[in-house]
C-alpha cells in the first residue's frame, strides 16, 4: 500500500514502502540541504526527554494527568453483599414474615432468620442470613406476610455479592493510563482519595514579532497574532500547563533574557527560526550553548522548525511564524515531546483513504488539513497555504502525504487535531 504509515507502540512513526530522503539530523540548514526527514524528526522529539516526576494529587486535581504507578483495589468491590433491586431481602423459600426496612447507607443489623423478610432498597447492605432479593413487582403483601407472585427467588437472585468486581489488592489499572473521569470514579470506588500521576509539562509560549497585533484590524503592515489564541488551549488539550504567554519584540537580547530566565520544561517560540534579518532564535541558541536536536525538517508547510535541548535541561521548540506552518511544527515536534514528558503512551495509528488526489512536494512530506467524511475518508480541504487557517478551522486531522503526493484511495496516516472539528 503506497504511502501507508502506522504508529509504533513506543510512539515513533514508521512508514512502509516510502522513499527515503537523505538528511543530516542536528546540523541541517533551514534552507534546503540536509533537513531532517519528517518521520525521524517526529521520532527524535518523542525520544528527546523522559517522563516528568510523579506527584500526588487529589482526585479532583488528577483529571487529565497520567497515572504514574499502577492502581490496585484498597477494598473488595462491592465491599459487602448488596441488593441489586428494590424489593425485599428474604431468607428461605417463603412465605416470609416482614420485619422492617433497610435503606442504602444503613447498617444491615442482625441476622435475618429463616422465613423472615425485610424491605430493602437498591444498594443497601444485605443482612446476614438473607438468601435472595424478591423484586418489588414480584411480591404481594398479605397482612404481615410476604408472598412471591410466582416462584420464590433462587439463592443469590438479585444480589450483588461482595467482591463481584474485584478483591482487595487486585490490580485495576496500569501506569501510563490517562486519568479520565471513569478512572477517577473507579479510584474513588476502590477507596482512593488521591493518585500518583505524572506532573504536567510546564510550557512557556514566546510569541515573536514586531508586526503582530493583539487586537483590532490588521493595518499599516501589521497583522493579528493568530498563534497566541490558538496554541495555549491546544497544548493544554495535549496535557501541558501553559504557564506563560509572552510577546517578545524582534530583539535578540529580549529573546535571550526570556529563554535563559525560564524554569519551564518546554519553551515554544513562534517565528524567528529562519535566517532573515529579524530571525534571532538560532543566534540565541548558539549564544547559550543549546544542543540542536532537529534543525529544519523536510516537511511542507513548516520546514524551518527546530528542537533544541537547553543548558538548563529543558527543551525549546522553534515554530515557524506562519500559522499553518506552526501547526505543522506542533504536530511534528511539540506533540510527541509533550506526550513523553507527560507520561502518555502513543495511541494506535489512524489511517484513512484520501478522498481525492493530493499533489506532493518532490522530496518533502506534506501535512494537509483534512476532514473525515461519513465513509471514513480523508477529504483534503482548501486554503492550506502556510499562512492560512481557514482550511484548518474545518479540519479534524492533518494527513501525512508522502513525497510525490497521493492518489485518491491511497491510505495515509491522519494526525488527529484533538479539538473535535466536524467531519466533511
Amino acid at each position: 500500500m503506497n504511502g501507508l504509515v502506522s504508529l509504533t507502540l513506543d510512539g515513533g512513526l514508521r512508514q512502509e514502502e516510502r522513499p527515503r530522503v537523505p538528511h543530516s539530523p542536528g546540523v541541517a540548514s533551514t534552507h534546503g540541504h540536509g533537513r531532517t526527514d519528517w518521520f525521524e524528526a517526529h521520532d527524535t522529539a518523542g525520544s528527546a526527554a523522559v517522563a516528568l516526576p510523579a506527584v500526588r494529587l487529589s482526585l479532583s486535581e488528577a483529571l487529565g494527568h497520567v497515572l504514574a504507578e499502577p492502581v490496585s483495589a484498597l477494598t473488595d468491590l462491592p465491599s459487602f453483599d448488596t441488593s441489586a433491586m428494590d424489593g425485599w431481602a428474604v431468607a428461605g423459600p417463603g412465605p416470609w414474615r416482614l420485619s422492617g426496612v433497610l435503606l442504602a447507607g444503613q447498617s444491615p443489623g442482625g441476622r435475618l432468620a429463616d422465613g423472615r423478610a425485610v424491605q430493602i432498597a437498591t444498594g443497601a447492605a444485605l443482612p446476614p442470613g438473607a438468601t435472595a432479593v424478591l423484586r418489588r413487582e414480584h411480591g404481594r403483601i398479605d397482612g404481615s406476610l410476604l408472598h412471591a407472585l410466582h416462584t420464590a427467588p433462587g439463592p443469590g437472585r438479585d444480589i450483588r455479592p461482595r467482591a463481584q468486581e474485584c478483591r482487595a489488592g487486585e490490580a485495576l489499572l496500569g501506569a501510563w493510563v490517562p486519568a479520565t473521569p471513569a478512572v477517577l470514579g473507579l479510584a474513588a470506588a476502590a477507596g482512593y482519595d488521591e493518585l500518583s500521576v505524572t506532573r504536567r509539562p510546564r510550557v512557556e509560549l514566546l510569541v515573536l514579532g514586531d508586526e503582530l497585533l493583539e487586537s483590532g484590524l490588521p493595518s499599516d503592515g501589521r497583522v493579528r497574532d493568530a498563534l497566541g489564541p490558538l496554541l495555549p488551549p491546544w497544548m493544554g488539550m495535549m496535557g501541558a500547563e501553559v504557564s506563560v504567554v509572552r510577546r517578545i519584540v524582534d530583539d535578540a537580547d529580549a529573546l535571550l533574557e526570556a529563554v535563559t530566565g525560564t524554569g519551564a520544561d518546554l519553551v515554544v517560540t513562534t517565528g524567528g527560526t529562519a535566517a532573515g534579518p529579524a530571525d534571532f532564535v538560532h543566534p540565541v541558541l548558539r549564544r547559550i550553548g543549546a544542543e540542536l536536536l532537529v534543525d529544519g525538517v523536510a516537511v511542507r508547510p513548516g520546514h524551518p522548525m527546530l528542537l533544541a535541548e537547553l543548558p538548563s535541561g529543558g527543551h525549546l521548540v522553534g515554530l515557524p511564524g506562519n500559522p499553518l506552518a506552526a501547526v505543522s511544527g506542533v504536530l511534528t515536534l511539540v506533540e510527541p515531546l509533550l506526550r513523553t514528558l507527560g507520561g502518555r503512551v502513543a495511541q494506535a495509528s489512524v489511517t484513512a483513504a484520501l478522498a481525492s488526489d493530493v499533489p506532493g512536494h518532490p522530496a518533502d512530506t506534506r501535512l494537509v488539513p483534512v476532514a473525515l467524511d461519513g465513509r471514513a475518508r480523508a477529504v483534503p480541504l482548501r486554503f492550506h497555504g502556510p499562512a492560512m487557517l481557514r482550511g484548518l478551522a474545518g479540519a479534524s486531522a492533518m494527513a501525512v502525504v508522502p513525497p510525490g503526493g497521493g492518489h485518491a484511495g491511497t491510505q495515509v496516516t491522519v494526525l488527529p487535531l484533538g479539538w473535535g472539528a466536524p467531519g466533511a
